[in-house]
């Protein structure tokens, strides 16, 4: 029966006190980023609140003496329409203007025309096919984030676009009632603006993995000549049937040395090249902001000549600058790192674009709900896990012998854990890096347990044998009977586990070889070897728990560890479904559940006493803790015994007794 724990008065609010007063002062990572994320958190508050508009103001023309619309708050940059005919005297002409000012107000009224056409030079609009012309707005409010237009429609894929060729959005916008195209006699500058974009995108082919049935290469089959393959990538030319145009007006004045390259890229200056009386400063269009951030690979489609009719969405409206240069940077880095992946120049660490495209298939493909609770759960996960790998250290470091310990699970461990990792390497691009790194640091850990618990040490063979060394496990010390115990009862649980895993392992193999199709005999042995571990996986545990059953005792566990796994593996269901990962390693995240609740079980029946050192050779606290509680419990002895009890000394001789007395 486990003795209840028992602290003294005061010793906890002194430890606390203690730890309070060590917490108090140095170095505290979360202090650190409290005060960035407050910093960066005020910086953004003031920049809002203090930010000019550059909404339309009245003002009287000088020449004309007419009352115009112009952007206010522009600075040291007259407005567009008061620009000077020349320079002032002694200026310089700057090819690339220092600073940028609108050169329309900021709540403007546009009109804005959309055309496809297989060229990048544009043709008249009235001379282009009626289903070309795809979108066609008056009086789009550019200030009024609830204004938004939405235009279906479809059209046939030209045959240059079939061959491989861009599909260009041409897009021309201007004040309302004004000559949209340039191509037409009275445009003014001034008043509309023309730009081309891209519609559809260059992508590198990701590579398919031909599979077959081994089986078909017995007997070897007449040899085919192998079609030689591309020794760089494949670029294809790509189709998404949503476009998302989105208006940015609150940019203000710009420096362009300091713009950022990816929202440069959609900047606008005025045609004519006009600047003000320095020659340093000019003006830009209104930035519309062709949005692919939401266009993902697995929506796309890839186009030849068997794509005759493709849809097309158009949604119209406005967008925040920060959250315009968000979208823009994260986009334009996350292609760049694809297009450097894909010609063999990407950085080890910057991954290929596709961990940014998982993000985005969550954000869309996932329930809201799901995802508010993945997001918070996945803080949580990266806790437990490193908490879990830290108490599990500890416990096989403080660990006295090896009570309870299957050797045989930890080497099974081993090796399950490599086949896992091997899997998922041969399914790397199904297979997230986070997924990658936590399987790489169990394996660490489980062959540092090895050596906690036995001495591994490298010995000469035996005569005959092939190789000049082999690899051999030493008990530390003298088994005790106890742990002698443990080693038996891992022999016989182990023993009744290969009569069920092997039959298991050869009639699956068998299956697969039969029915399944493969790479190679590599990744048929992996995949074979990883099914079996998946499905039947949960059996390494079970001679633990036969241990348990039959010592009668879950005090040689970890039991931090072990609850920081368990909860991991509710996190870790959840996760099955938001992550990507192989179907295999999905379905395997709930068969732990199992053994958790057996775990629970006999935790359960066989209750422990953490405060003192139990039978295996562990201290369930603190040792500080229990050596302060020893010594209080001495002195509370101590004051109970009669005055002087305490100080009688030790006699080493009967020199001193006086002589007995004769019995009558």
């Amino acid at each position: 029966m486990a003795e209840a724990a028992v602290l003294p008065r005061g010793h906890g609010g002194q430890a606390q006190g203690q730890q309070e007063q060590r917490g108090g002062s140095g170095f505290s990572f979360n202090r650190l980023l409290l005060g960035g994320a407050v910093y960066l958190g005020i910086n953004f508050a003031i920049g809002q609140w203090t930010k000019k508009t550059q909404v339309g103001v009245n003002v009287t023309d000088p020449t004309t003496g007419s009352i115009i619309t112009v952007p206010g708050n522009t600075g040291d940059i007259p407005p567009y329409q008061f620009r000077p005919d020349k320079l002032n005297e002694g200026a310089t002409y700057r090819a690339i203007p220092r600073l940028v000012a609108p050169i329309w107000p900021q709540d403007t009224h546009v009109d804005i025309t959309v055309t496809l056409s297989p060229s990048f030079n544009p043709i008249p609009i009235s001379k282009t096919p009626p289903e070309y012309v795809v979108m066609q707005e008056k009086e789009f409010h550019v200030n009024n984030y609830s204004d938004t237009r939405v235009i279906d429609t479809k059209f046939t894929v030209p045959h240059a676009v079939q061959k491989n060729g861009t599909l260009w959005g041409h897009f021309y916008i201007g004040l309302p009632g004004s000559n949209l195209d340039p191509k037409e006699p009275g445009f003014d500058p001034g008043k509309a603006f023309h730009f081309a974009y891209p519609l559809t995108q260059y992508l590198p082919k990701k590579k398919v993995a031909k599979t077959r049935n081994l089986l078909d290469d017995l007997p070897a089959p007449v040899e085919e000549e192998e079609e030689e393959e591309p020794s760089g990538p494949i670029i294809a030319n790509y189709y998404h049937p949503n476009a998302s145009l989105s208006f940015v007006p609150d940019l203000g004045v710009k420096d362009l040395a300091q713009f950022p390259p990816a929202a440069k890229h959609f900047l606008r200056l005025e045609a004519t090249g006009a600047r003000d009386g320095t020659g340093q400063n000019g003006w830009y269009y209104p930035m519309l902001f062709v949005n692919t951030f939401w266009q993902l690979r697995n929506h796309m489609t890839l186009l030849n000549e068997t794509v005759t009719e493709l849809p097309l969405r158009i949604d119209l409206g406005n967008m925040a600058s920060w959250k315009f240069q968000i979208l823009a940077n994260i986009e334009f880095n996350s292609k760049e790192s694809a297009r450097q992946a894909a010609f063999g120049n990407g950085i080890p660490t910057s991954g290929d674009g596709s961990e940014i495209e998982m993000v985005k298939e969550i954000f869309i493909d996932t329930n809201p709900i799901l995802l508010g609770i993945t997001a918070v759960v996945s803080v949580a996960h990266i806790i437990l896990e490193t908490l879990a790998f830290g108490s599990d250290i500890a416990h096989y470091r403080k660990k006295k012998d090896n009570v309870g310990i299957s050797v045989r699970s930890i080497l099974a461990n081993v090796f399950m854990q490599t086949v896992i990792f091997l899997y998922l390497l041969d399914n790397s691009q199904n297979t997230s890096w986070m997924i990658l790194g936590q399987q790489v640091v169990g394996i660490l850990i489980e062959f540092w347990k090895i050596t906690t618990v036995v001495n591994v040490r490298v010995r000469p063979a035996d005569p005959g044998s092939w190789l000049p060394f082999h690899i051999v496990f030493e008990d530390k010390h003298k088994l005790t009977e106890t742990e002698e115990k443990t080693k038996e009862y891992d022999e016989i649980a182990f023993k009744y586990m290969y009569y069920a895993a092997v039959p298991l392992l050869i009639a699956y193999g068998v299956y697969s070889l039969m029915y399944d199709s493969h790479k190679s005999w590599y990744s048929y042995v992996i995949t074979t070897l990883v099914g079996s571990v998946y499905t039947y996986g949960f059996l390494m545990m079970v001679p633990s728990l036969y241990i348990n059953y039959r010592l009668k005792s879950v005090a040689h566990m970890p039991a931090k560890a072990m609850m920081y796994k368990f909860l991991n593996t509710f996190i870790d269901d959840l996760f099955a479904f938001t992550i990507k990962m192989p179907l295999l390693h999905r379905l395997a995240t709930l068969r732990d559940d199992v053994i958790f609740f057996i775990y629970l079980y006999q935790k359960y029946k066989y209750r422990t006493d953490y405060t003192r050192v139990n039978e295996f050779g562990q201290g369930g606290g603190d040792d500080e803790a229990v050596e302060e509680t020893k010594k209080e419990k001495e002195a509370e002895a101590e004051e109970l015994l009669p005055e002087g009890a305490g100080k009688t000394e030790a006699k080493a001789t009967g020199a001193d007794v006086g002589k007995a007395k004769k019995r009558k």
